[in-house]
């Protein structure tokens, strides 16, 4: 593995490529944010703006300024969605709402916690920048709030797949144990690391089922399973990144076993999530063979192998095992073949089965600047190591 030349290539990616796409069709100098509404190329599907888009905007903006490249233009790209956030974001009692307009106009309220979360992300890391007080205030604000909400016995928003009653999912708790060890670091709070270690231990005691060898994506509200097709859901790539985020915590706790554990997850879900007739991984399994709970599992999307490439490379860099440099390799060949678009300088989201473009929507019709600019952000501070 040549770190020098991996160093180069995600930075020729990420600077040559990824920023300069979302500065000729993604940012919206007139209303504020980002137009990440659009086709694979850039041009416009719709004006419409969901807010964990414009929050992640934030967070990429201001850790390109942060941990890559000092340029005064990043920091202008994250005030710029920060002026929307604050002008249109919340509601009357201070949630941060789903989706509006171009010009902020609430289209959906507040039915996805994850957008609130995104803000304490992208807030905290904006913070570490510029050192503004008003911003870390509202993070905090909105992390206390997030924190009650989840606990509640009613709590379902969980857009765009709400929770049913009953249910736990395992991405609050992946989000909670990121965005709780990040605002950690930003503010040097102690109860805050104890907050984030306790939501990896959920995750790592509950969702994930050594029994079975792999990670379930819900159970009851008791931690125990559910029936078939929801109880036996597996998103290889959401327990990959889940296992990365835990992995920083093993990092910061020094615990050589969490390390080894969550680096077994990571090989768990690439062994099972790997197709063997075309390569790459699915979107989702089912952990008995049953059709997987949710649409388009067997497409292949950009994501869940940005989160393996970033994944695999830490936990070689933390375990020295081989398994993670002959899987890494395996990954980045198949994801460097044939997500890039090099007119364009981004990648492709979305990919059939057989690994050709589709236009179909997943999930969400948006595109932003979010998992691959992480992931290179990421890769490229863990290779200076």
């Amino acid at each position: 593995m040549d770190s020098e030349k991996l160093y180069r290539q995600y930075r020729s990616l990420l600077l040559d490529g990824i920023v300069p796409f979302w500065l000729a069709h993604g940012i919206d100098w007139r209303d504020g944010g980002v137009l990440s509404c659009m086709n694979e190329d850039g041009s416009p599907a719709s004006s419409d703006k969901f807010i964990w888009s414009q929050a992640r905007s934030v967070w990429t903006f201001s850790a390109l300024y942060n941990r890559i490249e000092r340029s005064p233009e990043f920091l202008r790209v994250a005030e710029n969605s920060i002026r929307f956030l604050l002008a249109h974001g919340r509601d009357d009692q201070g949630r941060w709402v789903y989706h509006t307009d171009r010009a902020g106009k609430v289209i959906e309220g507040a039915t996805s916690i994850y957008a609130d979360c995104f803000v304490v992300y992208g807030f905290s890391e904006y913070y570490r920048a510029v050192g503004d007080a008003n911003i870390l205030s509202v993070a905090r604000a909105t992390f206390e709030r997030i924190r009650q909400r989840i606990e509640e016995p009613d709590f379902h928003e969980t857009a765009p797949y709400p929770l049913p009653a009953g249910w736990k999912n395992h991405g609050t708790a992946m989000i909670m144990t990121e965005i709780t060890g990040e605002l950690a670091r930003t503010t040097e709070a102690s109860d805050l690391d104890a907050l984030a270690d306790g939501y990896a231990a959920r995750i790592m005691d509950h969702f994930v089922r050594p029994e079975r060898q792999v990670l379930l994506e819900f159970l009851t509200d008791a931690y125990e399973e559910l029936p078939p097709n929801a109880g036996t859901f597996v998103m290889p790539g959401h327990a990959i990144e889940s296992m990365w985020i835990v992995l920083h915590r093993a990092q910061h706790r020094e615990d050589r076993a969490l390390v080894q554990r969550a680096a077994e997850v990571i090989r768990w879900h690439l062994e099972r999530g790997w197709d063997e007739d075309y390569g790459g991984l699915f979107l989702g399994i089912d952990a008995e063979g049953n059709p997987p709970f949710l649409p388009h599992a067997d497409k292949k999307l950009w994501w869940p192998h940005t989160e393996a490439l970033y994944a695999l490379l830490l936990a070689y860099h933390l375990t020295g095992e081989a398994w993670c440099a002959e899987w890494y390799d395996k990954v980045h060949a198949w994801s460097f073949s044939h997500f890039p678009m090099p007119a364009t300088g981004e990648w492709r989201q979305r990919l059939t089965r057989e690994g050709k473009p589709t236009g179909e929507v997943i999930a969400l019709p948006v595109k932003d600047p979010f998992h691959l600019p992480r992931a290179a952000i990421l890769i490229m501070q863990l290779l200076k190591q």
